[in-house]
């Protein structure tokens, strides 16, 4: 019994000394320099007051011994518009950081800034001061100055007088926002409209939206998440939902990352040089409306770039509807998709006639097998147009009309030739076509008159090209 007491005893002071020894380090300061995960952390556009995503920098020791590192401290002090995080302690300035041999640590990085104008550079250093020398990283943020509107139980967030927006200061949407019956909000030029998850626009009946962007200041209307991976990735939002009787005016806009896009019922929308991409469902939802769009670029929408239901009627002059994606590779992924039903809110059908849709001098074209998909009513009008445009198509019976046999709806339009885009991921977007490309000089010339400078304000009054460039 003594004899086990004993072997116990000493199994456990045993076990306190090598405890010991493992926890007695001896830290040196570094005699080499030490290395990072990258030497300039961008954060993302943020906004007047509001917490920036976390950013993380690792710091190696890359010595075969335990190190303390003498200071690691932002470059402007406690005035820096930048918060770090080191090994675990907030603050900026630390003194006799150890780094053991082989090892990394974090520096978790934030900024939470003032803004001091429309649009101004946040950046500072991050200093590492050692015998070896002193190194630094880089912090660089753009900040911008911001209004908010946001929806409460007791804050409807509702615009009851006319209102015009400028670029002075973006606008941040939390909730939704109402445009108030007989209401114009007027969007200027260069303004940025930035909507936070689950949220959107509601224009009443009888009210306007002008958004009058312009070249080289176009309007930004998107989710408020800056970072890089959420500019290529839908759902970030809902939609602008544009209610019966309610008018859309739209020039020069980029419009992208939400569910739907443009949401209408009864709706008249006139949309011009404008990008409509990356939404989930549709980026044009339109129930018995009136579109006329020119100079209009759309990809990357789950269901369908257009989505026409209830008929209506529609122009689409020098469009480039794409539909590529690797995120949503699996969907429908239509072009344009046209038909005269469409389910209410209480789940009925409705139906109503198309009246006239028109797609003139456009490509309309994905990596699917067809790019357009009608499906017409027995009986209903359905009234179309396609002319002097290049389109995916693979058979009748799923894009719901005949290409060759159909002389009167179908005029000068070519199928299956690669429109050769520079690039159709939206990470590197550009659905300008290649020299080389098969729709150039296709366009008819009487068309491109009516339209006659493309979405950069390049002419195309002679040979002019498919699509939305020239």
């Amino acid at each position: 019994m003594k004899f086990k007491l004993l072997l116990a005893f000493s199994f456990w002071m045993l076990l306190m000394a090598v405890s010991c020894n493992k926890d007695d380090i001896n830290f040196d300061q570094p005699s080499q320099l030490l290395s990072f995960s990258r030497d300039t952390v961008f954060c993302d556009t943020v906004y007047h007051q509001v917490r920036s995503e976390t950013y993380a920098v690792k710091v190696y020791n890359n010595e075969d011994r335990d190190v303390l590192i003498p200071r690691i401290n932002l470059e402007k002090g406690a005035g820096s518009l930048y918060k770090i995080n080191v090994d675990g302690k907030s603050g900026y300035d630390f003194k006799d950081v150890p780094l053991r041999k082989k090892d990394s640590l974090y520096i978790f990085v934030e900024i939470a800034p003032e803004a001091t104008g429309p649009e101004a550079i946040a950046e500072d250093r991050v200093i590492f001061t050692s015998p070896a020398g002193e190194q630094h990283v880089t912090l660089f943020s753009v900040v911008q100055d911001a209004e908010f509107f946001i929806q409460t139980p007791s804050n409807p967030n509702i615009i009851e007088n006319h209102t015009t927006w400028t670029n002075n200061k973006a606008k941040i949407i939390y909730g939704d926002l109402t445009v108030d019956s007989n209401i114009t909000l007027d969007i200027q030029a260069g303004t940025k409209v930035y909507f936070h998850k689950n949220s959107g626009m509601k224009i009443s009946s009888g009210a306007s939206l002008n958004i009058n962007g312009a070249l080289d200041n176009e309007v930004i209307l998107r989710g408020d998440r800056n970072d890089a991976d959420h500019d290529t990735l839908p759902k970030n939002w809902n939609s602008i939902k544009l209610e019966a009787g309610s008018t859309l005016n739209m020039n020069h806009a980029r419009l992208f990352g939400g569910t739907k896009g443009l949401e209408m019922k009864q709706t008249i929308a006139n949309i011009s040089n404008s990008f409509i991409h990356t939404f989930q469902e549709y980026g044009i939802y339109a129930v018995n409306s009136t579109v006329n769009a020119k100079n209009l670029v759309m990809n990357n929408c789950g269901e369908s770039c257009i989505g026409i239901f209830r008929g209506g009627n529609h122009t689409y002059t020098h469009a480039t509807i794409a539909n590529y994606s690797k995120v949503m590779g699996s969907f429908t992924r239509n072009g344009i998709f046209a038909t005269n039903e469409w389910k209410n809110e209480n789940g009925q059908t409705e139906q109503g006639a198309l009246q006239q849709l028109n797609v003139l001098n456009s490509i309309i074209y994905s990596d699917k097998d067809n790019s357009i998909a009608f499906e017409q009513t027995p009986g209903q009008q359905f009234n179309f147009l396609l002319q002097n445009c290049l389109i995916k198509y693979s058979n009748t019976s799923e894009a719901g009309f005949q290409f060759d046999i159909n002389p009167s709806s179908v005029v000068q339009c070519y199928k299956n030739e690669d429109p050769q885009f520079i690039n159709y991921f939206t990470a590197k977007l550009n659905l300008r076509v290649k020299s080389a490309s098969f729709a150039r000089g296709k366009g008819n010339t009487t068309i491109a008159g009516t339209v006659p400078t493309d979405i950069v304000n390049v002419s195309r009054t002679t040979n002019p090209t498919l699509g939305a460039y020239q």
